[in-house]
């Protein structure tokens, strides 16, 4: 090695033949050994443990640990479980009543109601000209004045000569005579006053009134125009503002029902829902679609339009059953079954009978009782006897 150097202000240069190099590779080579070396140990000492679980496994002839599948099982209990019966409809009044035109008719002057009013028992929902019969009104109520005034007449005839037939100045027969004429003159002011009573109901009957206490769904008529008899339907009301669903079912499910059980229904387009129930199932099937209607009373609401359409959830019944999710249920030639575990942890095949598939799961009626250890996932890939690891889950 050869040095230069200047000092004290001089340049000084410095230079090195490599002799180093060799040393450090074989260092660094001596590191890298001693790190396999440990990293061999780590994973033999890992290994150790489970070979030896392996060969005890094998030495006994059973599956392995890492062999035993692990599936999730539950004890399902009994749920009440409620029978629903869906359907859809026509929403409608409850009771309508067609109003229309129950006197002679003539020209309408007044239309007092709009669709949406309520309106109670015998109000006047329109008026119709009444000049003409205002007038014979008034004259049969003079005839009925002139008839009690004869009435009168007749009458004190009587009560003088009574007072005289005792003197001997009246007759026997001129008694008789004038009873007669009071009794026709009070039999004339009865007819007056019938046919006077007569008019004045005509008359009443001129105004188109509700029957009913209710509220106005449609009106037909303007002022001015001319009705009679013959006009047809001039208002529409719903007695009460009730309202109901025609709700179309199948044949099946009319069998199921009865009347009081409680719906629900929903109009479209509405997120809304409203209780009611069943007041009437149809006694009759339609045999062209063998469906039936139920009909569902529901209270008054803005938001029930009749004619518009609905949908309807009928609780038909309630029973107590287990509830498995479908994942549960198998199916092959023998029909349906489970998967249970018994005290080994060994699968069991359970047959089963399903009933309503509903979106909590399948009704099992009979097979199970519900204290056993179903299970939920992975039962397809069982087999019977099949030692598995359960993990316990809670149904929610």
């Amino acid at each position: 090695m050869n040095h230069e150097a200047k000092m004290f202000g001089r340049e000084q240069r410095l230079e090195y033949t490599g002799e180093d190099t060799p040393r450090r590779s074989r260092r660094w080579i001596w590191i890298a050994l001693a790190a396999v070396v440990i990293a061999g140990a780590i994973a033999y000492f890992l290994m150790g443990g489970s070979n030896a679980e392996t060969e005890k496994g094998a030495a006994k002839g059973g599956p392995t640990v890492s062999q035993i599948p692990t599936v999730t099982v539950s004890a399902p209990g009994r749920q009440t479980v409620q029978t629903i019966i869906t359907g859809t409809g026509s929403l409608a009044a409850r009771r309508e009543m067609p109003v229309g035109v129950a006197g002679e008719g003539g020209m309408v002057t007044r239309v007092l109601v709009e669709p949406g009013s309520w309106v109670g028992a015998g109000q006047v929902l329109a008026t119709v000209d009444r000049s003409v019969q205002a007038q014979t009104a008034q004259s049969l109520a003079a005839s009925v004045r002139v008839a009690q005034a004869d009435a009168r007449l007749a009458q004190a005839n009587l009560d003088r000569a009574q007072r005289l037939v005792a003197n001997g100045f009246v007759s026997k027969a001129d008694i008789d005579r004038l009873t007669a004429a009071r009794d026709q003159a009070s039999a004339r002011v009865r007819v007056a006053q019938a046919q006077l009573a007569e008019t004045s109901a005509r008359n009443q009957r001129l105004d188109i009134r509700a029957p009913a206490a209710g509220l106005v769904l449609t009106r037909g008529v303007e002022p001015g125009q001319i009705v009679s008899s013959g006009s047809g339907v001039l208002f529409r009301l719903a007695q009460g503002g009730q309202m109901e669903l025609r709700a179309q079912l199948a044949e099946s499910d009319l069998q199921r029902l009865s009347v009081g059980v409680p719906a629900e229904v929903t109009p479209t387009g509405s997120t809304k829902t409203f209780t009611g129930e069943v007041w009437q199932v149809s006694p009759i099937i339609d045999p062209q679609n063998r469906q039936g209607i139920a009909r569902i009373a529901l209270k008054y609401d803005p938001a029930l339009r009749p004619g518009g359409f609905a949908s309807a959830r009928i609780v038909a019944g309630a029973s107590t059953s287990v509830i498995l999710p479908q994942s549960a249920v198998q199916s092959d030639n023998a029909g349906n079954f489970v998967y249970t575990l018994n005290a080994k942890n060994e699968a069991v095949r359970t047959a089963v009978t399903t009933g309503e598939v509903s979106e909590t799961g399948v009704a099992i009626t009979s097979g199970l009782s519900g204290t056993e250890r179903v299970v939920m996932t992975a039962g397809a890939f069982l087999n019977p006897g099949q030692k598995v690891i359960p993990n316990l889950q809670k149904l929610k």
